[in-house]
């Protein structure tokens, strides 16, 4: 894939040219997400969320190109689970593995069978049951807030900008998450769980409140690109294990039960949130974040997913290969 760069220019035509097939195509989008939605006995979605798509690349010579509602903010909710898995990994190494598994569920993301089935031991790290082991494994003796760490690991990829959190969603989360300390309670029976539920609740919670723009989700995931001067060094080497596993397990769970339709449609390794975002990341060229509210069955946003189809079509970008002729 690294004969596939493009220039700025060619970026932003590219971008360009995608928001503006996907806001042309919302209409269908929206009248199939209908149809999905009573096939599924989901409540009917929104039409006004169909209206808004943002997109935004960061490349790995620095360059930021945008196109569409790319400055609209929103809960990463999920996608902060990539950056947690990044900061245990760098703490824990393969050690973590012991406690958290590498594969694909089958079920709901906030289902309690296989933690069941596997004794405590969640599937992968992206399903919530994997994350909450994540961040337990994060928290200290002392129960110190895990989430200052991810939250400053964010900050960092971001060139130490000011990073939020969406009140909305610290108390909604913090409410209504019977389900996830139902999870933690079955880690805990299984001894897979170290710290006390409510302090990994706490971290968790705020964890997937952090709110950012396409622009400033692009920018957190550059990480997982792991092009620089110091690859070649020891801690270059290391980075780049870590992000060549996380991007696997992205590609194989990072979507719920979605990922294998996104791979076969976009070809990237990613992982969505229900606060409609995608980060998507191309080795070695180009970390992407896609958002738009409006959510398909699985959690992952409709429109999100068609840009990211359309983007990847007009960039030849896959982790499968090219198949256009080399420009």
């Amino acid at each position: 894939m690294k004969d596939r760069q493009h220039s700025v220019f060619e970026l932003q035509t590219i971008l360009d040219e995608t928001v503006k097939d996907v806001k042309d195509h919302a209409e269908r989008i929206y009248i199939d997400a209908k149809k999905v939605a009573d096939e599924h006995h989901k409540p009917a979605p929104r039409k006004a969320d169909f209206a808004k798509f943002g997109l935004s690349v960061f490349t790995r010579e620095g360059d930021l190109i945008k196109a569409g509602d790319a400055s609209n903010a929103f809960p990463i909710q999920s996608i902060s689970k990539v950056f947690a898995l990044e900061v245990a990994l760098q703490r824990h190494g393969d050690k973590l593995w012991k406690r958290v598994g590498r594969e694909p569920s089958g079920d709901a993301f906030n289902s309690i069978i296989d933690l069941e089935r596997f004794k405590g031991v969640p599937r992968n790290p992206f399903i919530n049951a994997g994350a909450l082991v994540v961040i337990d494994s994060l928290l200290d003796a002392k129960g110190e807030d895990a989430n200052g760490s991810v939250m400053n690991f964010v900050k960092q990829q971001m060139d130490d900008e000011i990073v939020t959190v969406d009140a909305d969603v610290l108390e909604s989360d913090q409410a209504r998450g019977d389900l996830n300390r139902s999870l933690l309670f079955m880690a805990k029976h299984h001894d897979n769980l170290r710290h006390a539920v409510d302090d990994v609740m706490n971290a968790y919670v705020h964890q997937c409140a952090i709110s950012l723009d396409c622009i400033g989700l692009a920018k957190a995931g550059r990480f997982l690109m792991q092009e620089g001067p110091d690859e070649r060094s020891d801690r270059g080497l290391q980075a780049s294990r870590r992000a060549r596993r996380i991007l696997s397990i992205m590609m194989t769970c990072g979507m719920y039960n979605g990922s294998g339709d996104f791979a076969f449609r976009v070809g990237l390794p990613a992982k969505s949130g229900v606060g409609g975002g995608i980060l998507a990341v191309v080795p070695h060229i180009a970390s992407i974040a896609a958002w738009s509210p409006a959510l398909d069955p699985f959690g992952n946003s409709w429109l999100g997913v068609l840009g990211l189809e359309y983007l990847t079509n007009r960039t030849d970008w896959s982790v499968f290969g090219n198949i256009l002729s080399k420009p």
